[in-house]
């Protein structure tokens, strides 16, 4: 059972650091490659002010002001705002298509919307035209006029003085999941929940009060980043820079240094191709084995701008444990991680690391219990758990058995306390043989061969389930090459599967599977019922071949 323990709220903890740190910078904002700096104590001024500004539009304690943009400290500010003002936030992914952003803003009952940059502005174009639209500094629509403009707010409104005492079941924002099975559904999260999932990762990505450095690029929509980040900054001294764009990110990752580095299993396998384009595997491993081992250890670790790094840590979707051992190899100990946007985010983590653990998500954070049901799924239940879906009272009937939230998750505890998935509740498919297979486990094995950068297991109806897979970028290697090698390494791990789970196809696909491509959700997390519908012809085809190209 978990300990009760007090947390202070996120606005308790704003006002501490007003007021303790209030002339210190707390965050680095770039345009066009010149950076500004905030300290503490102009975060506060500004995040009044635009308090005041929404109250001065007739929002009103409780109402839903939406935010759709990618990462700045004016999103930060907003949020804050929010807060202070009593309103809920609605994040709104930056990559969202007309249909979400319209289903979001209609279903949370927004009455604002903040819009910032946005590298594709079309569907907000199409879709703002009767919204109450507030531009933050960033904004890059080409038309819609805003209703209102941040830095006018900012002259014109004296800060707020009525501010909001949030209570502990308050609800602070609604986040919206990212859709990765049918409409999204509104998570209702409270002062408390973010207050714990966000004390408890501060804890968990370091001791002391030393300050700490982190590059924000993972999408603010999303409640982990909003965590780790965020809410992290209340509660440890963390000093965040925004990333400007792609093109600028591994500038900004140097510029930054920081201290502990978070990101999704696809950029990992990305960090690993950029390395393997370089010099083979073969060879790096040889030279990781000799005497200047560690020199050339921290030397790709520099090159990727990690090497102040002292935590490392992957989350979103599982990431194959011989990929982990991989970067163990160079000196990058990831801490696989496991959350949702019902608990507020990180909720298991392997941090601090532990080798042996590889392979498992960790141990639940100190504001959570986890444990299996009768039928294999992930039941958790603490502070940071979601207090309810928004207007949907059906959905969150079925996802509570009494104070036990069920995850949807499959998985297994290990002996010394960990938890491992392996794979959600509807994803298993039944093969033609009416055996059931789970595909997570198959692709992450098949994830470990450095030549694979995306698969997905499938195979409904067939005889044998098949994977379809996208190559890493690893320079020029020609089509028996790759043939040859993963050939031998799929004939490998069939060896270790029970019988009906051996693969017996896989698809190389000619196309990357992208959130732009609508392949994955905007936290990279596969759509299958997309690929299964895009490659079907693939899949219920005949194939003759081990390995087959489109």
């Amino acid at each position: 059972m978990t300990k009760k323990k007090h947390y202070q709220l996120p606005l308790e903890r704003l006002k501490i650091l007003v007021h303790e740190h209030g002339d210190e910078v707390w965050l680095h904002q770039p345009t066009n490659r010149v950076w500004a700096q905030y300290t503490f104590n102009q975060v506060y001024d500004s995040a009044l002010r635009i308090a005041a500004g929404l109250k001065a539009q007739g929002i009103n304690t409780g109402d839903r002001v939406a935010i759709l943009a990618k990462n700045s400290a004016y999103w930060m500010i907003a949020d804050f705002a929010c807060m202070l003002g009593g309103f809920i936030s609605v994040p709104i992914y930056a990559t969202a298509g007309e249909d979400t952003i319209s289903y979001v803003m209609e279903h949370s009952d927004s009455k604002a919307i903040f819009v910032g940059k946005l590298d594709d502005g079309t569907a907000a174009d199409a879709v703002l035209n009767a919204t109450n639209v507030i531009a933050l500094p960033d904004y890059n629509l080409e038309n819609r006029i805003p209703d209102h403009r941040w830095h006018d707010w900012l002259l014109r409104y004296e800060p707020l003085t009525d501010i909001h005492q949030a209570a502990a079941d308050d609800t602070l924002t609604i986040a919206y999941t990212s859709g990765s099975t049918g409409k999204p559904k509104g998570v209702v999260l409270s002062h408390i929940n973010l207050a714990a999932a966000g004390h408890d990762t501060a804890d968990l990505l370091g001791a002391g009060d030393s300050e700490r450095r982190v590059l924000s690029y993972l999408p603010m929509a999303h409640i982990t980043e909003r965590s780790i980040v965020t809410m992290h900054s209340l509660y440890k001294r963390l000093t965040i820079y925004f990333n400007e764009d792609l093109a600028s990110f591994v500038e900004d990752l140097n510029i930054a240094k920081p201290s502990f580095f978070m990101t999704v299993p696809r950029l990992w396998a990305k960090f690993q191709s950029q390395v393997l384009s370089v010099i083979p595997d073969e060879q790096l491993q040889e030279m990781l084995k000799g005497e200047g081992g560690e020199a050339v250890a921290a030397g790709i670790r520099a090159k990727l701008g990690l090497n102040e790094c002292s935590a490392f840590g992957s989350g979103t979707a599982p990431i194959p444990p011989g990929l982990l051992k991989w970067f163990r190899g160079i000196g990058i100990d990831i801490g696989e991680g496991w959350g949702m946007t019902e608990t507020s985010g990180p909720a298991c983590s392997n941090l601090p690391y532990h080798a042996e653990r590889i392979g498992s998500i960790g141990v639940p954070l100190p504001c959570t219990d986890m444990k299996i049901s009768d039928e294999g799924e992930i039941l958790i239940r603490g502070t940071a758990i979601f207090k309810e879906y928004y207007k949907n009272p059906e959905a969150t009937a079925e996802t509570f058995i009494g104070d036990w939230m069920r995850t949807g998750d499959k998985g297994i505890q290990n002996e010394d306390g960990s938890f491992s998935i392996i794979g959600r509740v509807k994803e298993q498919f039944k093969t033609g043989k009416g055996k059931y297979v789970a595909p997570v486990p198959i692709e992450c094995l098949i994830g470990a061969v450095p030549l694979i950068e995306q698969v997905c297991v499938v195979g409904s109806g067939r005889g044998q389930p098949m994977a379809l897979a996208v190559l890493a970028d690893l320079g020029t290697i020609n089509k028996d090459d790759v043939r040859s090698i993963i050939s031998s390494a799929v004939a490998e791990m069939n060896a270790g599967l029970e019988s009906h789970c051996r693969i017996d196809h896989i698809h190389i696909c000619d196309e990357a599977w992208t959130i732009e491509n609508n392949m994955l959700t905007p936290t990279m997390k596969l759509k299958r019922d997309m690929l299964e519908a895009k490659y079907r012809h693939i899949i219920e085809g005949e194939t003759k071949e081990l390995v087959g190209w489109s």
